[in-house]
């Protein structure tokens, strides 16, 4: 059956979506529901509109198994405390002189070694409120820190979004990984700068400050050794290296996993892989439910006119074609406020548009870095996560958006500047 669904459908169904996330309904269902609606106003009539949905959501599912098997990595890290380990390792080495630096460098190697974005900031939000305490530096600068590491994090990580960019564009996974690495280095130093600006011009603490971090044990004990602890994430990226280096290819399905056991293995705590590992699949599962309902909006969005349209108007623009990759990452993440489900969608519709530009892997870099821009909108999760852990009020949390979405941007145009004109 030939289905064609208008630009039109497609947009309303994504603002129906986005309505009811907003609305306190689940995202999965959101997405759903609006793929739904969309399809029927688009012109797909209900068969055409199910048909689409199905093979949006059946187009994802390598993706969605690759993601459920890396919770193996994600549940060992954290629960075994090899995570905690890592920041209190990083922060000590750096020391309170460069304390908002070692925060961002912290949350950043935690999420980048395959722990999730919201996990690494709360892992690392008690400590940087002790820091803060020491320092005179308020929660809201210490919060800046620890999202800008987050977003840095995230473009070089093997978590969810860069596992679905990766898939959909069919490049290597620790090829993307080492393809942001530079725009993750400078997004670093960019938040460390916008930090110290806000610190020259506010280092109060407030009351509540204090009352949250005097509680906080900064020297955790029982913690494996950081040898012990980097293990696991060094083991997954080697292996995941082979392929670029000497042609083996170890699927993401495997290396993961077989990096958290010999990880874990290495810390003597092979006792709780059971119990590990179904921490880390419970994290993982509201992910993969969520991709299911991102692949069905996807379906409807790829199906449609979007793509096209898009293009025609950044060319009637003037802008170059390039820019349909970075563009694409930043508004399907924000629609979603989720950078997987960004990935997903926006790869999924503009990936086959993309690579008759330019080559996949550099497509895929710019897109996938596209994502971390708007993922932390109030919508989404990692916003109240990390209001939570800092606890900060929703309304201050809310003023902390636009240094979200600078640091995100810094990312994004140093990506931009490397794959869409320097190379």
């Amino acid at each position: 059956m030939d289905i064609t669904i208008t630009t039109l459908g497609a947009l309303i169904g994504l603002a129906v979506a986005i309505f009811l996330i907003v609305k306190k309904v689940e995202p999965a269902y959101s997405m759903i529901a609006g793929a739904f609606v969309g399809g029927v106003i688009g012109g797909a009539g209900i068969e055409g509109t199910v048909t689409c949905m199905v093979t949006g959501a059946q187009g994802i599912m390598p993706a969605i198994l690759r993601i459920v098997t890396s919770g193996v990595l994600a549940g060992i890290l954290i629960q075994s405390g090899a995570a905690v380990k890592i920041a209190d390792q990083i922060i000590r080495l750096f020391g309170e002189k460069r304390a908002l630096f070692s925060l961002a460098l912290a949350t950043m190697i935690l999420t980048a070694v395959g722990v999730f974005g919201d996990v690494a900031v709360i892992t690392v939000a008690p400590i940087a409120m002790v820091i803060g305490q020491r320092i005179g530096c308020n929660n809201f600068i210490l919060l800046a820190a620890l999202m800008g590491g987050e977003k840095a994090g995230m473009v070089i990580s093997p978590n969810p979004n860069t596992i679905a960019a990766a898939e959909t564009f069919g490049v290597d996974l620790s090829a993307l990984m080492a393809a942001n690495i530079i725009p993750a280095i400078v997004g670093l130093a960019g938040t460390v700068i916008i930090c110290k600006i806000l610190s020259g011009k506010n280092k109060s603490v407030n009351v509540a400050d204090k009352t949250q971090s005097v509680e906080v044990n900064t020297q955790p004990m029982g913690l494996p050794s950081i040898w012990a602890s980097i293990v696991g994430p060094l083991i997954a990226v080697v292996l995941l290296m082979l392929r670029p280096i000497c042609g083996i290819t170890i699927d993401p399905l495997v290396a993961l996993p077989a990096g958290a056991i010999i990880g874990l293995a290495c810390m003597r705590k092979m006792k709780h892989l059971g119990e590990y590992i179904s921490y880390g699949l419970g994290k993982m599962m509201p992910v993969a439910i969520l991709l299911i309902g991102t692949g069905t909006i996807s379906g409807i969005i790829k199906t449609s006119q979007f793509q096209v349209d898009m293009t025609t108007v950044l060319n009637a623009m003037n802008l170059p074609a390039f820019l349909l990759a970075p563009i694409s990452g930043i508004v399907m993440a924000g629609a979603t406020a989720s950078s997987s489900a960004g990935a997903t969608i926006a790869s999924a519709t503009f990936s086959g548009t993309i690579t008759q530009i330019m080559p996949a892997l550099y497509g895929a870099a710019m897109l996938h870095a596209g994502t971390i821009v708007l993922d932390s909108l109030p919508h989404g999760s990692i916003f109240h996560a990390s209001a939570g852990a800092m606890g900060m009020p929703i309304n201050e949390r809310i003023k902390l958006l636009p240094i979200d979405i600078l640091e995100g941007f810094i990312i994004v145009l140093a990506s931009t500047i490397i794959y869409g004109i320097i190379l």
